[in-house]
């Protein structure tokens, strides 16, 4: 069908609830939604695109037909959309992967037993502890408990191993008993094994018991140094209880959702809590959303359509789109009533917070880049009321002495960070004397006469996602114009200073936005503004110091331009064509024996 024929089909539906199917030219199922009223929903799809996100545009180019099932009620309309989603899995829909499997615990019968992680039982000679759901749970147990009993981590094997090699940092720290040193027994390194087996199964609680008689019993034989091991691996274990409560909440159980939005991909992290500690941690990378609200209602009930547990709370970053809705759906599934909170104070918003700087982090390594850049960038983003973080940011600056040599230069900083394989210098052309306006007008105007005209592989060839002026609102207000014409469609700011040469404020349609008080940002915007400075003013003082050379040779009698630059060309430096003797300098294309003379004989003389 074409959009005109699927925009008739979806105004003959009914304004009812009821779920909608879109399907492709191979009657493949694209996409499903629910609605509250089809009609209204459906048309939207198809008509004036203006509205429409890149990724709904793409999807509604695919759709062939659709169909429709009605509904009584919006919420039952949820729940056949969850199951035919579910069933279906279309490629428009938000969808998680659901990689959940088993975990264990790992405990070799060897000579010298090592514990591991693994995610299946498929060694004979091993014995497990588990299952379990929560790679994260298991994984800290397993790191945790090798620190407590001091047991190693490395590759090596033993007895083969054993006493054959200087201990590495673990052992010189005291975290590992290091048998590679001989530094313990086999009986004693066993003991550690069995203890660390018990600590597993049995908890800190059980095992800080169990330890403590022993101690008592090894003191009371006058076994001191056995008693203050296993006095130091008790105190370990309640070192490690008292760093637990750090990430602890005053409840029996929550979890805790944050979805961060980046320019190309989204990151949706969750933190799960259970007897007021964190035992579990997900996160899943997906293309990035159109609107938060609506994603968090999408992801989360995406999330405990994969999960069997759902707790009493739930707390979330920021608004959901049908809040009401999502809760009695949850509460339908878990047979209970549930909260849903957005925290504004106290530790469950610490905890929320901690959620988003996760979320962040993992959206920053998945894009390459650290999670205090991301952050930056989202301040930023959030500053200047960009749509999304601006990926890649170009800065211009103009430098000149009085007015003589005046150049330009372009930095760009992609995801956070310098790009120098994009800088670009600019020597201005269209005047001579000092008008920074016309000539960040001519720099831009040059910039992007090269987006149009170079071929691709060009990073001119790149539209950038903010342009920031190293000046106020006049620079500003000289670029918006050759933009606008150019058909440029970039946001343009411009960067102030203060008296001491030192970030201010950000320049934009007649005033000045402070950004002193939103530190991430400041630091991204004065990194930036520094670069452009130190880069532009590089290049100046190069060509200035080369316009300064010339000239003083030009002073010489007949010596002009070129044979100025030949001479440069040739020797490099003022120094050495001062150095050099008539022979050498009669060898410079287009220097003569009168020539050589009168240079030789002005430098003597200078």
């Amino acid at each position: 069908m074409t959009e005109k024929e699927l925009r008739r089909k979806a105004m003959a539906l009914p304004l009812t609830p009821g779920v909608y199917i879109m399907k492709n030219k191979d009657k493949k199922i694209i996409y499903i939604g629910k609605a509250k009223a089809l009609k209204n929903r459906v048309s939207s799809y198809f008509g004036s695109h203006s509205n429409h996100s890149l990724k709904v545009i793409k999807m509604v180019e695919n759709v062939d037909d659709f169909d429709y099932i009605l509904c009584d009620t919006e919420f039952e309309a949820l729940v056949l959309e969850c199951s035919l989603i579910k069933q279906h899995m279309p490629k428009y829909n938000i969808l998680l992967k659901d990689d959940k499997g088993y975990n264990y615990i790992k405990v070799t019968k060897d000579e010298f037993p090592r514990i591991r992680e693994c995610y299946r039982m498929d060694d004979e000679n091993a014995s497990y502890i588990g299952p379990f759901i929560s790679n994260f749970s298991v994984k800290k147990a397993v790191e945790e408990t090798l620190k407590i009993f001091k047991l190693p981590t490395c590759n090596k094997q033993f007895p083969r191993d054993y006493g054959k090699s200087r201990p590495c940092l673990n052992g010189f720290m005291g975290l590992c008993s290091a048998p590679c040193n001989a530094g313990i027994t086999r009986e004693e390194y066993v003991q550690n094994v069995e203890d660390a087996v018990d600590f597993l199964k049995g908890g800190s609680a059980k095992a800080v018991r169990d330890m403590t008689a022993r101690m008592q019993e090894y003191s009371e034989n006058l076994e001191f140094e056995k008693a203050a091991k296993l006095r130091d691996r008790i105190k370990a274990i309640k070192n490690l209880e008292e760093k637990q409560k750090v990430v602890s909440i005053n409840v029996p159980e929550e979890d805790v959702f944050a979805p961060v939005n980046g320019a190309k991909k989204a990151c949706f992290d969750v933190l799960r809590f259970k007897s007021g500690r964190l035992y579990d941690t997900e996160h899943w990378l997906i293309d990035s959303v159109d609107s938060l609200p609506e994603a968090r209602f999408e992801l989360i009930e995406r999330y405990y359509s994969m999960r069997e547990y759902i707790p009493s709370r739930i707390a979330v970053d920021g608004e959901i789109d049908g809040e009401e809705l999502l809760r009695q759906h949850l509460e339908s599934i878990r047979g209970k009533k549930l909260e849903i909170i957005h925290p504004q104070k106290g530790e469950h918003l610490s905890i929320v917070n901690m959620c988003i700087k996760n979320a962040n982090e993992h959206l920053a390594q998945n894009q390459g880049r650290l999670g205090k850049e991301m952050a930056a960038l989202e301040e930023l983003a959030e500053l200047l009321g960009l749509p999304k973080p601006p990926e890649y940011i170009e800065s211009y600056d103009i430098s000149h002495t009085f007015g003589a040599d005046n150049v330009a230069g372009m930095v760009v900083f992609h995801n956070g960070r310098p790009m120098k394989s994009a800088y670009k210098r600019f020597a201005i052309k269209g005047f001579d004397g000092q008008n920074d306006v016309g000539s960040m007008n001519e720099v831009l105007t040059r910039r992007f006469n090269h987006y149009y005209e170079d071929e691709e592989g060009s990073t001119f060839k790149i539209k950038p996602d903010l342009i920031l002026l190293d000046g106020g609102q006049p620079q500003v207000s000289a670029v918006l114009p050759v933009i606008e014409k150019m058909n440029i469609d970039v946001p343009v700011f411009g960067m102030v200073k203060d008296s001491k040469h030192r970030t201010r404020a950000i320049a934009y349609g007649g005033g000045e936005i402070e950004i002193n008080s939103h530190r991430s940002a400041f630091t991204l915007v004065s990194r930036i503004q520094e670069e452009v400075h130190r880069f532009a003013i590089t290049y100046h003082r190069k060509k200035h110091q080369k316009s300064s050379f010339s000239s003083g040779l030009m002073k010489i009698d007949g010596i002009g331009e070129k044979k100025a630059k030949a001479l440069l060309k040739h020797f490099k430096t003022i120094a050495k064509i001062r150095e050099a003797t008539v022979e050498e300098l009669c060898s410079v294309p287009g220097i003569s024996p009168s020539n050589a003379q009168d240079i030789a004989k002005y430098y003597q003389n200078y």
